[in-house]
């Protein structure tokens, strides 16, 4: 038994770090090329970014649901979703400067955060079928149509700037990004089967169920691409990347994420400890919530909040022995 957790552990890692460093890549590589059709920092982390960092948890969906782990798709999307919006932001607020948000923005993206997590939340209690799937999938860019149409006018203003190079090398410069990006994707394959791998031998080995070792230990890794990705963008004080890509990935989670594997390979989700796993999600939508009313409160993200969104992370362990 010792050495069959020794090696899911060793094998998880190995995922996890694959995952991590592929997502970095996919995404860095990415968003030069958005940079060259001067799309706003706002809608880089809302659209590109946040679906680049999510890379991780799209093919963890896929591989999960095609062998039927459906546990694990819901329990890495979901818990996820709690660890970028708590944790990850409280760690960039305490290791980062501090910066303002807007109000209006944070409340806008994260009003359908929230939808989208308490319509996932509803379709994966009553069983993922191809349709429901597929909503939930075309929910992601009708949330992103209203929300550009909402706050438009203020991305709008802030379309970021950028140097002309000549044409020849733009070109040479985009073919590069694209080819880097593309390789970094297979990576990001790959490190998502040794990691859904690794969780079922861990969880036959240590008797745990396999949606709370995804919602806990799985989406800690998964999340290191958003914390790596959005730490460096703080430091460059591209803060509306930072926002958009934290708020974005939990929307990208909530609906491509979770449901793309069941699109493709329907299969059951809360199968051990139905009523645990649910309100383990349940955690999910009050902790974004928690999080999102103190942005919108206060207006900024600093080391008090940090604090905050990190004890509202801790506190879904004390939820978890409670319920």
């Amino acid at each position: 038994m010792v050495l069959g957790v020794a090696f899911a552990v060793a094998v998880l890692v190995s995922g996890i770090i694959l995952l991590t460093l592929s997502s970095d890549k996919a995404v860095e590589h990415s968003v030069h090329l958005a940079r060259a059709l001067r799309i706003s920092s706002l809608m880089i982390g809302l659209i590109l970014v946040s679906v680049g960092t999510d890379l991780p948890e799209m093919a963890n969906s896929i591989v999960a649901c095609s062998s039927g782990h459906g546990d694990i798709d819901v329990g890495d999307s979901l818990g996820s979703i709690l660890t970028q919006i708590t944790l990850v932001l409280g760690l960039i607020a305490l290791f980062g400067r501090d910066f303002s948000v807007k109000r209006k923005e944070v409340l806008v993206i994260g009003f359908f955060e929230i939808l989208a997590l308490v319509l996932v939340i509803s379709v994966a209690v009553t069983g993922f079928t191809r349709v429901k799937a597929f909503l939930m999938i075309v929910s992601w860019p009708i949330f992103l149509f209203l929300i550009r149409r909402i706050i438009g006018k203020d991305m709008a203003k802030r379309r970021q700037r950028r140097v002309v190079a000549p044409e020849s090398m733009r070109k040479r410069q985009n073919f590069f990004h694209f080819g880097i990006a593309a390789l970094s994707y297979v990576g990001v394959a790959i490190g998502a089967l040794a990691v859904v791998q690794s969780v079922i031998l861990l969880s036959s080995e240590l008797g745990i169920p396999e949606f709370f070792i995804s919602f806990f230990v799985v989406a800690i890794g998964t999340s290191l691409p958003e914390l790596v990705v959005d730490l460096t963008a703080a430091r460059k004080r591209e803060y509306e990347l930072v926002i958009g890509d934290i708020i974005g990935s939990c929307i990208v989670d909530a609906t491509i994420s979770i449901s793309i594997g069941q699109l493709l390979f329907p299969t059951a989700v809360f199968v051990e400890s139905p009523m645990r796993s649910i309100l383990l999600a349940v955690y999910a939508i009050i902790g974004s919530a928690a999080v999102l009313l103190t942005l919108a409160i206060r207006k900024k993200v600093d080391k008090k909040s940090g604090v905050l969104f990190i004890m509202i992370y801790l506190t879904a362990y004390v939820w978890f022995y409670l319920v």
